[in-house]
């Protein structure tokens, strides 16, 4: 009978999950060294037709310096981690939000502050800085 070459099932299963373990062992410790990002909303404003929530939030991740943004949420909904704001600042400061009569949204921003973004525009609403 002529020899065979056939690689045996358990050395290969033995081959392929201890690496994987090993690797996927590697990545769980390495992201929990990774700091996470904590969210503190300071304002929620529910629109006057009750179809979304103003919320000013600052969002601090890491050593990143002080913050406020503002976004447009569904009403009741809680704010997701990736929330995409329409507006932010790069000091932590009191907008003073509000709804007006029009359904407009009108945030004040502070003079000298650094703007990371400004929209005109969030979800069809218009946005008035002050």
């Amino acid at each position: 009978m002529p020899p065979t070459n056939k690689f045996p099932l358990r050395l290969f299963a033995l081959l392929t999950t201890v690496p994987a373990a090993l690797v996927g062992g590697g990545l769980w410790y390495l992201s929990s060294l990774t700091p996470g990002c904590t969210t503190a909303i300071s304002d929620r404003l529910t629109a006057p037709d009750a179809k979304f929530d103003l919320v000013v939030f600052s969002r601090a991740c890491g050593e990143t310096g002080p913050n406020t943004q503002a976004a447009v949420i569904p009403v009741g909904d809680d704010l997701p981690e990736d929330a995409t704001s329409f507006a932010s600042i790069g000091v932590a400061a009191d907008l003073d939000p509000r709804w007006d009569g029009f359904g407009n949204i009108e945030l004040t921003l502070p003079q000298g502050a650094k703007v990371y973004r400004q929209d005109g525009n969030v979800a069809g609403i218009a946005v008035i800085y002050r």
